[in-house]
């Protein structure tokens, strides 16, 4: 077989989940972050796992992401559009009971005047400067957005991956300033919010990039194992070149293994001559350039050469191999192809989810 396999391990993201939310505290309810399909491991199994054990309110980017979602979770539970309410949403968001996060002063008067009754929250732009209503717009739209009772007031840190941030603290000031006084359900904190600390909680942190095994949750179980194939093997002399534009030459003679895999399946052309893939416990380096769809790797270091190796796994978590592509976790994972194989290893039965969602796999 030349498909890679992806394996994704629910119990462990059920486990990141619940650790996060230990973290934020009981008197703070813990959501899921699920956008982007699920950071790229499809947001019908997680979100189900999810739900199983425990979250009631998920988070994703926009409107049909919520629908689709929808499909998946039944209608027990929250779904809130990180988006907003755009033009043309109304009828999805209706359907699907989603409930939209204004994001500016159009978005507030599209929902009230084509949705009146249904609910929604509200995103504060607190210095992000990229989603959210900034505060002197807030004082023009407040009265009519409070009349209408939103469901939550919320904002999004720049710099929660830094704790020591300066803009950390600043955000936090202008975020509480302005909802203090309403008395109405608050958030901040994605995954590094709820690291900093029980005064960015509130009353409702979303983890996202934590569940998934990625950082700044240094203490989060791996969720996924990138296993890819060896299609081929071949031994190369001293001076001789391996792959396109012959970017590395062998100092001496060296097994060259061929993998199936290459950036058409998310692995990011930059990491050539720089990522390593593990056979066990051996790490053995990418040499060369990451071709369209096969890598070529040393594995002179081993006695025998397996049928696979790993990219991402017990070795090797998400974000070191992002490092080696000059990049974030998020984009490898959510860059992961529809090549591989998936293998999903199952959390929870179907029984423990809300009432509706079983009938909705």
């Amino acid at each position: 077989m030349a498909r890679g396999i992806l394996q994704i391990d629910l119990a462990a993201l059920v486990a990141n989940w619940r650790a996060l939310d230990r973290l934020s505290g009981p008197g703070t309810e813990t959501a899921a972050t699920v956008k982007a399909d699920g950071y790229g491991l499809g947001a019908g199994p997680v979100a189900r796992a999810l739900a199983g054990a425990g979250a009631r309110r998920f988070f994703v980017a926009i409107a049909e992401e919520g629908a689709a979602l929808r499909g998946h979770l039944g209608p027990d539970v929250q779904i809130c559009v990180y988006g907003g309410h755009m033009a043309g949403d109304a009828p999805v968001i209706r359907d699907a009971g989603l409930v939209p996060m204004l994001n500016s002063p159009e978005q507030i008067a599209r929902h009230l005047a084509a949705l009146p009754g249904h609910p929604f929250g509200v995103q504060l732009d607190t210095g992000m400067n990229r989603l959210g209503i900034e505060p002197a717009d807030w004082a023009a739209v407040a009265e009519a957005a409070l009349a209408a009772r939103p469901v939550l007031m919320m904002s999004h840190l720049a710099c929660a991956d830094e704790p020591d941030h300066a803009m950390n603290a600043a955000q936090l000031r202008v975020f509480t300033e302005i909802t203090a006084p309403l008395g109405l359900p608050r958030s901040i904190a994605a995954t590094g919010g709820v690291l900093l600390g029980r005064e960015y909680h509130f009353e409702l942190t979303r983890p996202g990039i934590g569940l998934y095994g990625g950082d700044p949750f240094a203490d989060a179980a791996p969720v996924v194992r990138l296993s890819l194939p060896v299609i081929q093997t071949r031994s190369v002399e001293a001076g001789e070149t391996v792959g396109y534009g012959c970017t590395w030459r062998a100092d001496r003679p060296t097994r060259i293994a061929t993998v199936s895999g290459g950036y058409a399946d998310g692995i990011v052309r930059a990491m050539g001559n720089r990522a390593m893939l593990w056979a066990g416990d051996v790490a053995c380096p990418l040499r060369g350039r990451v071709s369209m769809d096969l890598l070529t790797v040393d594995v002179s270091a081993l006695d025998a050469v397996p049928d696979m190796l790993d990219l991402i796994g017990p070795h090797q978590r998400v974000d070191v191999v992002a490092d080696a592509a000059g990049t974030i976790g998020y984009e490898i994972l959510t860059a992961l192809g529809g090549r591989y194989a998936r293998r999903v290893l199952q959390a929870a039965a179907a029984d423990d989810l809300p009432a509706g969602a079983a009938a909705a796999q």
